[in-house]
């Protein structure tokens, strides 16, 4: 969803609240005004400055190809309210404060971003800026009755009168404020320009330096590294509007590898965090060796919208970056709740299962068991969700982490405690443990299956899905998809969708149907991979060598990595890679044993958690779990390490570990991972003979287009959207999708027998020929449905919106329309 030439508007929070109708009014006015143009607006974009002891936000921000920045402060206040006015100071009675500046205040958030522009060498000095305030409760002739207009620091204004026209069609507004004299004037914006500010208001790095020479003339990956870090991408505006809203209660991100879920959560955290800084918030994740990339993107973004006067301070207790359980050392998720109920926290050795995450479960089912859990938190964000699912512990029910988390949060409003700012975001093909991608319901049990289904008042969705790949290379990300779902497999695909739906949400397009023998094509179009690496360099992206025994793989890994860092002139650690792959035994021998032979070739290396380079074993007292990358060397790491990380280069050792066990999905995750680690090229290498090096072979000369004979369901069925979710839990036996959104959804010839789908959205859904005999279609709304032919005996639509729908062929008889 990239901004290409029309209007965009962001609300950051639902602008529902009571007394809030002038600003809406405003805002619906601005919109409506706008709407033609090339533009980007904000209700409240966070970027704040400083107000005494509080930050404040601009109310409205604009961003027009033609005009520049705008600034809208507005005043929600009546004329008698207004005491008076001495040069740009208001006196103010019956209101939340004596005193204010509305107009200086609006400069000064103009001045503030015009100031981040000018830091970019082509927009210096380029970027056209206004200030106004907006008075939606005060009319023109009001405001001159008073005298007002006469005043020397008289400041633009746009008063009732003429926002209510604009509402009416008459969009004098746009003239009104083109018509302001600007604070600093430019002509237009060029394309390259309008590109660039629109990555400034997002935060996207832009025109990174490179901070190392390149030497040689020859083109070499140091050099197309260059390029692609000189490539200034399009602004994703659905990346840009999950990242700045700050939703009233539950969310859910799902996204592919290399969609941005990291940074959205980490921007998301940052701007909760500057606006409301005495809310407690937990940033949590389950991998202890991503501390220090969160840690530096959560700071990143503090500094980014705070212009540098607030970064992360790791004793600010109200912003806590936690790993999952903790330690003796260092404060957990987990074990920060059992400290505060009282409990003593478990280790993962004193639990069943030894494994780290179904120990988790296992630690926090001890905890609800034993403890009222303390609602210590107003936001959690969790990355990496699908880590931290348990396929054999619940509790009641219920996923255990996850609704410990839920039960650590503060409701979000007193008359529905139900809502709670609990957002995570997950991709279930990343999921090196469980192989179970839990619903809603699961989560949190079937009263709560609701949660993330659905929007809430003001349009923010409570479930996401991120289809565009950023970081990885087209052919690569879709090499990754066909090798681990088993697209190309000679028994039949192993895990996937088989919904076209469900893959056009992830980026592909669909050919046929899913039937047994039936010829599928799926495509996945450039535009949503857009790295462009392939454009600056010539070779190929992905390499796939098998050798005859390990000694040949690794002499033949080490010297590519000799070159790589003689010639290609890249830096051993950050931008180059080697992961080990297969069982948990194996891969750990695998790993010392690649370490051993690259030190042994006078390569430097890093084992993660180790206190050094060149340390093939660390003891307890040596142990660093949060430390990935040494400088200097190059990281050797299984995969469970590994994942989170990335770098330009990444090879992948030991594909021979997956080849003999090809059927187990968990293994075929592992390589997913892996390849998805990667900003630009990968290596894959493995010794012996196996039939999975030929599948893999097909793969490769796919490219982005997969033609195959669907034979039989998967063993794991992915499914992305409400309507796939719905399907799969109604057939696992669940009913309850109160308030879903499922607008325009397909669903011919279903069975949803009994469904309770009160207040649902089924606007322009297709239900025809669908059983919906018994269903709870209450409060629903059907607007332009279509139900030809469906089965309505003894359905309630009660109060449901029946605007425009279908009823051809069906039997209303016994449909319920009264309360009984």
């Amino acid at each position: 969803m990239v901004m290409a030439n029309r209007a965009y508007f962001i609300e950051t929070e639902p602008l529902e609240k009571a007394g809030e109708a002038g600003e809406k009014l405003v805002w619906n006015a601005v919109q409506g005004a706008f709407s033609q143009q090339e533009c980007l607006g904000y209700w409240r974009y966070p970027i704040f400055s400083q107000q005494g002891k509080y930050r404040k936000e601009p109310d409205i921000l604009l961003a027009d190809r033609q005009l520049g920045l705008i600034i809208i402060e507005v005043k929600s206040i009546a004329i008698a309210q207004i005491l008076n006015i001495s040069g740009h100071q208001w006196e103010y009675q019956n209101y939340y404060t004596p005193t204010g500046n509305p107009y200086q205040q609006a400069e000064n958030q103009l001045f503030s971003l015009l100031e981040y522009c000018d830091r970019e060498p082509i927009l210096k000095n380029k970027v056209m800026g206004r200030a106004l305030i907006a008075l939606p409760l005060i009319t023109e002739s009001e405001w001159q009755t008073r005298g007002f207009h006469q005043l020397p620091s008289n400041p633009p204004i746009l008063f009732k009168n003429s926002l209510q026209n604009n509402l009416q069609n008459k969009p004098d507004i746009l003239a009104a404020i083109a018509a302001i004299s600007a604070l600093r004037t430019a002509p237009k914006l060029t394309q390259e320009q309008w590109k660039l500010l629109l990555s400034i208001l997002a935060g996207t790095p832009l025109y990174c330096k490179q901070n190392y020479p390149i030497f040689s003339k020859k083109q070499n990956r140091g050099q197309a590294l260059i390029k692609l870090k000189e490539w200034v991408s399009e602004v994703d505006m659905q990346q840009e509007r999950i990242a700045k809203q700050i939703p009233p209660g539950c969310q859910r991100i799902r996204g592919i590898a290399g969609s941005g879920k990291s940074v959205i959560l980490c921007q998301k955290a940052a701007h909760i965090h500057l606006k409301y800084p005495e809310w407690k918030i937990a940033l949590v994740f389950f991998s202890r060796s991503l501390y220090q990339p969160i840690l530096e993107q959560l700071d990143r973004w503090l500094r980014y919208f705070s212009n540098d006067e607030v970064s992360y301070d790791p004793k600010n207790r109200n912003l806590l970056i936690l790993h999952a359980w903790g330690s003796r050392k260092q404060p957990g998720f987990y074990s920060t709740l059992a400290w505060e109920s009282g409990i003593p926290s478990l280790s993962a050795n004193q639990t069943e299962s030894k494994q780290p995450n179904e120990a988790l479960a296992e630690a926090c089912i001890h905890l609800l068991k034993e403890a009222a859990i303390p609602q210590l938190f107003d936001a959690i964000l969790i990355d990496e969700g699908q880590d931290l699912i348990s396929d054999r512990s619940k509790f009641e029910d219920k996923q255990p982490f996850y609704w410990l988390a839920y039960q650590s949060l503060r409701p979000t409003d007193p008359i529905h405690p139900q809502k709670r700012r609990l957002i995570w975001a997950y991709d279930e093909a990343q999921s090196l443990e469980s192989l179970r991608i839990p619903s809603a319901s699961e989560l949190f049990g079937e009263d709560l299956g609701h949660l993330v289904t659905g929007r809430y008042l003001g349009g923010i969705k409570k479930s996401e899905i991120l289809s565009k790949c950023y970081r990885i290379p087209h052919l690569i990300l879709t090499a990754a998809h066909g090798i681990a779902m088993g697209l190309l497999r000679p028994q039949g695909m192993l895990t996937g969708t088989t919904r076209k739906e469900e893959w056009q949400a992830i980026g592909y397009e669909v050919t046929g149907k899913f039937y047994p023998q039936q010829k599928i094509t799926l495509h996945r179009p450039p535009e949503n991979s857009p790295n462009p690496i392939a454009k600056f360099w010539q070779g190929a992206n992905i390499e796939f060598q098998i050798f005859r025994d390990r000694q040949q793989e690794l002499s033949h890994l080490a010297h590519n990595l000799i070159h790589n860092l003689r010639y290609d002139h890249l830096r051993p650690s950050q931008q180059i890679l080697v992961i080990v792959l297969g069982q948990f035994f194996e891969a750990t021998q695998l790993e010392t044993h690649v370490a051993n032979f690259l030190m042994q070739q006078g390569l430097d290396i890093y084992l993660p958690s180790t206190s050094d380079c060149n340390i093939l074993k660390s003891d307890r007292h040596n142990y660093h779990p949060d430390r990935f990358w040494w400088e200097g060397a190059i990281t050797v790491s299984r995969i469970h390490r590994a994942k989170g990380h990335e770098a330009d280069l990444v090879y992948i050792i030991g594909l021979d570990g997956i080849a003999k066990n090809e059927s187990n999905i968990a293994l075929r995750n592992q390589l997913f991972v892996a390849l998805t680690r990667t900003r630009a090229w990968v290596n894959l290498s493995g010794i012996g003979s196996y039939p999975f090096y030929e599948e893999f072979r097909q793969v490769l000369r796919c490219g982005d287009t997969f033609n195959f004979t669907y034979k039989r369901p998967p063993q794991r069925e992915l499914s992305v959207t409400d309507a796939g979710e719905l399907l799969e839990r109604y057939r696992l036996g669940r009913r309850n999708f109160r308030n879903a959104d499922l607008e325009n959804i397909q669903l011919p010839n279903a069975c949803l027998k009994n469904v309770n789908l009160i207040g649902a959205n089924l606007r322009g859904a297709n239900l025809e020929n669908t059983d919906l005999e018994g269903a709870k279609l209450i409060a629903a709304d059907l607007t332009g449905a279509i139900l030809k032919g469906a089965n309505l005996h003894k359905t309630k639509l009660m109060q449901a919106n029946l605007t425009r729908v279908d009823f051809q062929d069906v039997d209303l008889s016994s449909v319920i329309l009264e309360i009984e």
